[in-house]
Formats: C-alpha cells, structure tokens, sequence
C-alpha cells in the first residue's frame, strides 16, 4: 500500500469479528513498531502481547471502575459516566488481541518514543487488513502497581500505548480534517492550497 494512502485510510476500528490474529502478523506488526525513531536510538519500547480474553475481561472491568473514581478531570463526565458505568461496555470492544507499549520507567522521551512506534504499528496493521485503536481508557489502571502486575511489567515501568487488534467487521467511514494551521517563517512563502484527497475534505470531525 503505497505510504500516503495508508495514512489517510488509517481509522480507530471498534467492531471486530471473532477471527483470531496470529502471532505471526502480531510479530509483524512489533517489528515494524521497532523501526520508529527514537529519541538518542534508545528504543526504550516493550511490547506486551495479550490475547488471554479473561485477563482482557478483567483489565476492561478494572480500567472502567479506576476511570469513574476519576470522572471530575475528564471532558464531558457525564457522556463518559455513561459509557464507562454501562456493564455490557467493553473498553477493548472484545478485539481478539492487545499490544501493550511500555518502557522502563519515565525517561525524558520515553512516551514519545512509544508513541512514534504505535503509529508505525497501526499503519502496518492496515498493509494486513487489520484493524487497530489505541485504548486511551485502559492507560490509568495499567500504569497502577495492580495493572503491572496483571501485565508481568517491572514497577517502574510506564504503559504508553495499548493497541487493540483485530479484523474489523467494516471499513470505518473517512474521517475529515480541520483546515491547516501554519505558520511560515523565512524565506519560503505559502504554496497554494492544495485540493483535498478524494474522501478526506473537511467539516465536522468524528472520533478518528
């Protein structure tokens, strides 16, 4: 797939079908995550493999119970008191497989280095025909000493992206963009705008 069109159809999946992945994509897309840049070439990532559905079940229950203790410091509470009290609401959307990127303890760039190997994870999924979402929900309870633990992680460790993975039931619809905020600063002037990608125009944003 070529590298531009990967990027625009790339979409959070949250339907899955029960197809299983097998842990030779799974393997792919963990080495296509390792060749993210990384801040002085640490490569400070760990990749936990999770395809045990209780313990899914159990990280779900825990992450919505530690997330409604803490509704004050998040936007629109009440849309995610909802969501998050609903017992048949399952954070992880029952997708077969969870790639947990941590890494040891809180170097300096430590997240963001994870964050560049997530992105190049749910891109590869996409070459698979796999869907992928980074579960915001489920990053509080992990970073918890009871969250290490469930995950066999050191203490000191720090859960920056957990990444569902599934075969998705549907192509999610394309997602439009705000208009472009730059700002040009030397000698290069602004090129004209250029049309939008067939599918990507702009307008009201959806959840990506």
């Amino acid at each position: 797939m070529e590298l531009r069109a990967a990027i625009r159809q790339r979409r959070a999946v949250r339907d899955y079908t029960q197809e299983s992945v097998s842990a030779v994509a799974l393997r792919e897309l963990i080495s296509a995550a390792s060749w993210a840049p990384s801040a002085m070439n640490e490569q400070p990532w760990h990749f936990t493999v999770v395809t045990d559905t209780a313990l899914l079940d159990e990280i779900s229950r825990h992450s919505k119970e530690w997330m409604l203790k803490d509704l004050a410091t998040m936007p629109r509470p009440g849309h995610f008191r909802d969501l998050l009290a609903d017992p048949l609401f399952h954070i992880f959307y029952h997708a077969p497989a969870l790639i947990v990127i941590s890494a040891p303890g809180d170097g300096q760039w430590n997240a963001e280095d994870c964050a560049l190997a997530a992105q190049n994870l749910m891109l590869a999924g996409l070459e698979q025909k796999l869907g992928s979402c980074w579960i915001g929900f489920a990053q509080g309870w992990l970073n918890t000493e009871e969250g290490h633990n469930a995950l066999g992680l050191p203490r000191q460790s720090r859960v920056v992206a957990p990444i569902i993975v599934g075969h998705p039931k549907a192509t999610p619809p394309p997602v439009p963009r705000k208009p472009l905020l730059i700002t040009w600063i030397g000698k290069i002037s602004a090129p004209p705008e250029p049309a939008p990608p067939s599918g990507a125009g702009h307008g009201a944003l959806i959840h990506p």
